[in-house]
């Protein structure tokens, strides 16, 4: 079994299960490169302490490294310096090292140090779909091919992603697909009894459908040409529920003052999200960018058997978002998001059929796929 050194800022409750499980199939030690006083730090965008209501440190061997930076923080590259880091990998003596992400002090660090020494596998999930000037596209692509020279294999999380890697200068090799996901099982419990109570809890009839909003209320997600698309449609049988915090929360609920049929609840943690997906008829994610290189929502709501309809600059869209499973629109266009929702919640049990395709298409998309992906090269 051989021995794979991971190098990741902070537990994150997407990665902690992964780790979990690929500690099963090699030999394992995760570096926390923020140290401990990223772990359940201020989080800026929903504008609180978030703490995980699951535990994303058991099952697998790791270290909390010290984080020497002037000012600690995963949000910017001076934001993670760790002068013991090298030293602590060289300790380990790992056949392979697997870097999430390169733009911090330590994990460039690493990256020019270990080139040639040892094989460097990556992680990230960048993309192209962020329109930028030419002279800024071509300096920052000249950067990131000398950054990306450094790295031997990209786990690449979709099509997009890859697509990002090939610009960069990877070559098709270099480039093993291990899926973007979630805890597929998690989401897809019956949690239904709960959901029902919540539907019932908001004055939400059986026959009516439920839309849903759920992520930081933040510019990047575009929150707000949901709501205007839903105040457009006019439609009393229709309801629009916003589950998270963030800057444009107030805004929102002005704009939606004295409307009954809008929602909003306060962040849900982990254990119960499922139940919020569960009691939706249909989950949007309509984000403008930039940097929506994914959007595990749409995951999590496919998992809970929901159809998805999302805008064409969120990463994942290429990938999960098919005619059976929802639909795209052009990223905002208040006109095509209107009529995609008026096509997609005419008939609710076609909404119902479309979502039992999203269940069926994303369980290629699950942690078991992307842990053995990663294993099976690890140990090769």
């Amino acid at each position: 079994m051989k021995k794979l050194a991971v190098i990741t800022t902070h537990p994150i409750q997407y990665y902690a299960p992964v780790f979990k499980l690929l500690a099963k199939q090699v030999k394992l030690k995760v570096f926390y490169s923020g140290g401990e006083q990223l772990v359940n730090q201020f989080d800026r965008s929903f504008k609180k302490h978030i703490t995980w209501d699951i535990s994303l440190l058991d099952g697998y061997d790791y270290e909390f490294l010290t984080n020497t930076a002037k000012h600690p923080g995963s949000h910017h590259f001076t934001g993670i310096k760790n002068l013991d880091i090298i030293p602590k990998i060289n300790s380990y003596q790992p056949n392979a090292i697997l870097i999430y992400g390169w733009g911090y002090q330590s994990h460039l660090s690493i990256l020019r140090y270990f080139k040639g020494k040892i094989p460097i596998y990556f992680r990230g999930d960048s993309t192209l779909l962020d329109h930028k000037g030419k002279f800024k596209t071509l300096l920052r692509t000249l950067f990131l091919r000398w950054v990306y020279s450094h790295i031997n294999i990209a786990f690449y999380v979709g099509k997009a992603n890859k697509d990002y890697f090939k610009a960069h200068g990877l070559k098709e090799h270099q480039l093993i697909f291990a899926p973007h996901a979630i805890d597929n099982e998690r989401f897809a419990e019956n949690r239904i009894f709960e959901a029902n109570q919540l539907r019932y809890d908001l004055k939400i009839k059986e026959t009516d459908i439920l839309l849903l909003f759920a992520g930081k209320l933040e510019p990047k997600k575009n929150p707000e040409l949901l709501l205007n698309a839903f105040l457009t449609l006019n439609n009393k049988n229709m309801h629009l529920l916003y589950v998270g915090n963030g800057v444009l929360e107030e805004n929102l609920k002005t704009k939606s003052k004295g409307i009954k049929n809008i929602h909003f609840i306060s962040f849900q943690n982990q254990t119960q999200m499922p139940i919020v997906y569960q009691a939706c008829d249909l989950f949007c994610l309509p984000s403008k960018g930039p940097g929506e290189t994914w959007g595990l929502a749409v995951n999590e709501a496919m998992a809970s058997a929901k159809p998805v309809l999302v805008s064409d600059k969120v990463g994942c869209a290429i990938d999960l978002v098919q005619t059976e499973t929802g639909c795209t629109f052009i990223s905002e266009d208040l006109t095509d998001l209107t009529q995609k929702l008026i096509a997609l919640t005419k008939d609710k049990n076609e909404l119902k059929k479309m979502g039992e395709n999203s269940l069926k298409h994303i369980q290629n998309w699950s942690f078991e796929e992307q842990v053995n992906t990663i294993a099976n090269y690890v140990n090769r």
